[in-house]
């Protein structure tokens, strides 16, 4: 019966480590693209930059969810990740057109531009969720 049970195991390990490599490059790449940088303002505090990047990461991990959920095979699921990984993106610099100093405002450490981010990635990346429902 453990057997049986643990027969799913080597399936589960290939898409929960395919899962922690695409949240590592996910958060490579994405810091990479904002002006300001996420790691440090964490570590100085600053809980703008928390609430902007934690929202922005649970934006993309929905999305990898539904692709680990749905996908045929570990390569469907990296592709779906790298789609996520592009609205996400995006989401970012449309984000900006409304708050035009939006890097500027987070490593400042106001709250409001942080939310705004924070939260439009959040939907974009339920909205992106639901759409990998195939």
């Amino acid at each position: 019966m453990i057997l049986q049970s643990l027969a799913g195991l080597p399936a589960f390990l290939a898409y929960f480590c395919t899962g922690l490599i695409a949240i590592v490059a996910y958060l490579l790449v994405y810091t990479r693209i904002t002006p300001h940088n996420e790691f440090q303002l964490i570590r100085d505090n600053d809980p703008a930059a928390a609430i902007a990047l934690g929202l922005s990461l649970l934006g993309f991990v929905a999305p990898l969810f539904s692709a680990i959920a749905h996908s045929a095979n570990v390569l469907d699921c990296l592709i779906w990740a790298f789609i996520a990984l592009i609205v996400q993106v995006a989401v970012f610099y449309i984000v900006k057109i409304p708050v035009p100093d939006l890097s500027g405002r987070i490593a400042a450490g106001e709250l409001a531009p942080a939310i705004w981010l924070g939260l439009s990635s959040l939907a974009a990346g339920l909205l992106n969720a639901a759409c990998m429902i195939y």
